[in-house]
């Protein structure tokens, strides 16, 4: 989709929805919120509804970047303490490796 045919409210109703979608466990929609809307929020002349994109910009690219903190966080825990969980992380992997921890 091409942002500069869309009016600027409706770019606001569209960076709203996003926003609002990344409460639903769907923290990619905030990285694309951050993404897509940064141009309009901080790089454009003034406009009306400029200051609630800027918002909904920088909020969605904390939450983001928080998200994805936590998510590199339990991959490198797993991957480090998945032989000392013993059953436990063999109940949460996909694929069991084989051999000697």
């Amino acid at each position: 989709m091409d942002l500069r045919k869309i009016k600027d409210d409706e770019k606001l109703k569209l960076c709203r929805w996003y926003y609002r979608g990344g409460f639903l466990f769907l923290p990619f929609l905030w990285f694309v919120n951050a993404l897509w809307f940064f141009n309009e929020a901080f790089r454009r002349s003034h406009f009306e509804e400029q200051k609630m994109i800027r918002t909904y910009v920088i909020r969605s690219g904390i939450g983001a970047i928080i998200w994805a903190a936590g998510l590199i966080a339990w991959i490198v825990v797993f991957q480090l303490k998945r032989a000392e969980w013993g059953e436990l992380a063999d109940s949460l992997s996909f694929i069991i490796p084989m051999g000697i921890p």
